[in-house]
């Protein structure tokens, strides 16, 4: 994985047009990991949506990750797929969408969802909330020590940290192992959102010292 910011969209904090210019600056910032997140059931819109996000990410050779839709990621062609516990499993998302496909699976705090879900061909785990989060005010919280107790289990497999991931935090849940920061408010709700994702990517930066 390359540099270690992570965005993640929210259709509620950027409905409309605003999504494309949110992501078009996290892009313009170094951002090379986008999620598009909707958990709407409007398939046209998100369809349109998710095709010009693929446009942009391709623009700066960045990737776009479909949240929870194996569907929608290879109607659009999208690079990947992120999926929660009750979504499909990465087994059958890696027969639809492919080898080449990046797989990303939601384990909260859990070791053992994570051993499955790389067992069941996951390219990254992810762990998560951490901090208190407005994405998902209702997940159960991870202790910091998960993330260094799961790169001693995992060491070849990416860990992406989730849940309140601010400027101020992120670079202790990088000291204790995480290689990725995926972040959404912090990052789309920023005045401005290239120059907010310069310092997380710098941060991440900081955190390999």
């Amino acid at each position: 994985m390359m540099n270690k910011l992570y965005a993640i969209t929210d259709s509620q904090l950027l409905p409309g047009d605003t999504l494309f210019a949110a992501v078009a600056a996290a892009l313009k910032g170094g951002c090379k990991w986008v999620q598009y997140r909707d958990k709407s059931t409007d398939h046209p819109r998100r369809l349109s949506e998710a095709k010009q996000l693929l446009t942009l990410c391709n623009q700066h050779q960045a990737q776009l990750l479909i949240n929870d839709d194996v569907s929608l990621a290879q109607e659009v062609g999208a690079h990947g797929v992120h999926l929660g516990q009750g979504d499909t499993n990465a087994l059958a998302a890696r027969i639809i969408l492919g080898s080449r496909a990046i797989i990303g699976v939601t384990c909260h705090d859990s070791l053992a969802l994570a051993q499955q879900a790389i067992k069941d061909s996951a390219n990254y785990i992810a762990f998560g909330r951490f901090f208190s989060s407005n994405t998902k005010p209702d997940a159960r919280p991870a202790p910091i020590s998960l993330i260094s107790d799961a790169r001693k289990a995992f060491t070849n497999t990416p860990i992406v940290v989730i849940g309140g991931i601010t400027l101020d935090n992120g670079k202790q849940l990088l000291d204790a192992g995480a290689d990725m920061l995926a972040v959404c408010h912090s990052l789309f709700a920023a005045d401005d959102i290239a120059v907010q994702a310069k310092k997380f990517i710098e941060l991440s930066v900081k955190g390999q010292d």
